[in-house]
């Protein structure tokens, strides 16, 4: 069948760069070299252990392979529990939702607020399925820049004021994923006030609130005064619970939203497997000393990365959060992706190419924090031994 039988949404995608970035690994591997993946972003560390229990026991339950049709009450009260604990944020179980984890959520909930011609704003650079969100929905996607001169946050103040009265949302994401910063509170307090003025709604994706370098514990945007009114936040047991293929997440905040978000969801399917729920229950509710100590590896991880390029010539700064580091490419490369590629085939270390996630992306590369201290160090004795820097 050639192009016409199909829509012109599938039309526009193309393979991208992680295709390209696959297919040069593959062939290193067929050629016997050693092969570093620093590229995507997947825990290497384990469910706790009373987390995976809770799963196995529910997965012997014949009557936990039903339908779920809606989420257990104990789960929406593990997680009022856990923003009470965690956040100090006091949610109510109409202000809570479950997902099959914030990518699928961030695939529907444009068609929540968008009729065709609707403008969304998201970061550049940024996680690319933010600008998804609106495609699904047949909006318009305008980027905000993401930059180095500006701490990595938004200027809000220099948005267009005729893109502001055409917007329906804008997507924010503290620790951001690329550029692995934090932001400080005066900005949560900042983004409510100019939301409440512009009637723009706010999604918040806080995938990293528990994996932070800078001393503070991360932050919810709903324990900011105001925040309710104005959105909501995706809350993912992805990263901070290594369940990433369990796909449970959750969206939290402002009662009206979750009330037509559920009602759009109801639509499409039956709910989350019942032992997912239990599983996501255990971890909700559990102890979270292995959460800090995950942490803490995390941020030894980010030294040793950091601290090593540093110490071959390669200026590399420190991440403020997130699982990865995002560094500037050396200069002398004609652009992220050509770095990309030569770094992978002198050393066998992939990392993705900044341009991967907007054009603000260009010059830089991120890299997942997914391998432990030793091989970090060997990583390190390799690029330096590259004649690259």
């Amino acid at each position: 069948m050639d192009s016409s039988h199909f829509s012109s949404l599938i039309n526009d995608f193309k393979p991208g760069i992680f295709g390209a970035l696959n297919e040069k690994k593959e062939e290193l591997l067929k050629a016997g070299r050693k092969v570093y993946n620093l590229s995507v972003g997947t825990p290497d560390f384990q469910p706790a252990p009373h987390v995976m229990k809770a799963m196995q026991k529910a997965c012997e339950k014949a009557e936990n392979y039903r339908y779920s049709l809606a989420d257990l009450p104990e789960l929406l009260e593990a997680v009022q529990y856990r923003y009470e604990k965690r956040f100090g944020v006091h949610i109510g179980t109409d202000e809570v939702m479950s997902v099959y984890g914030s990518q699928e959520a961030m695939a529907h909930i444009g068609s929540v607020f968008c009729d065709p011609g609707d403008v969304i704003l998201v970061p550049d650079p940024g996680y690319p399925m933010f600008e998804m969100s609106g495609i699904m929905a047949g909006a318009q996607v305008e980027y905000y820049d993401i930059e180095e001169k500006n701490g990595y946050l938004p200027d809000l103040d220099s948005i267009p004021e005729e893109v502001l009265k055409r917007t329906k949302y804008m997507i924010v994401s503290y620790p951001l994923n690329p550029v692995c910063v934090c932001a400080p509170d005066e900005f949560y307090e900042k983004l409510i006030v100019f939301a409440k003025k512009h009637d723009i709604v706010i999604l918040h994706d806080n995938a990293y609130s528990d994996i932070t370098f800078t001393g503070r514990p991360g932050r919810s945007f709903l324990s900011f005064e105001g925040a309710k009114d104005v959105g909501v936040e995706f809350y993912s047991l992805s990263k901070s619970y290594n369940l990433t293929g369990a796909r449970i997440s959750f969206v939290v905040g402002n009662r009206e939203i979750i009330s037509r978000f559920r009602l759009l969801r109801s639509q499409i399917d039956y709910g989350i497997f019942y032992p997912v729920q239990y599983a996501a229950i255990a971890a909700l509710t559990g102890p979270d000393d292995f959460i800090e100590e995950q942490r803490e590896r995390y941020e030894a991880r980010n030294r040793a990365l950091c601290g090593g390029l540093r110490s071959i010539g390669w200026n590399v700064q420190d991440s403020q959060g997130t699982m990865f580091v995002w560094a500037k490419i050396p200069d002398g490369y004609e652009s992220s992706v050509d770095f990309c590629m030569k770094l992978m085939e002198k050393t066998g270390v992939i990392v993705t190419p900044g341009s991967a996630f907007g054009s603000n992306g260009e010059g830089y590369v991120r890299m997942a924090l997914v391998v432990d201290e030793q091989t970090i160090q060997e990583i390190v004795s390799v690029l330096g031994s590259s004649g690259m820097f």
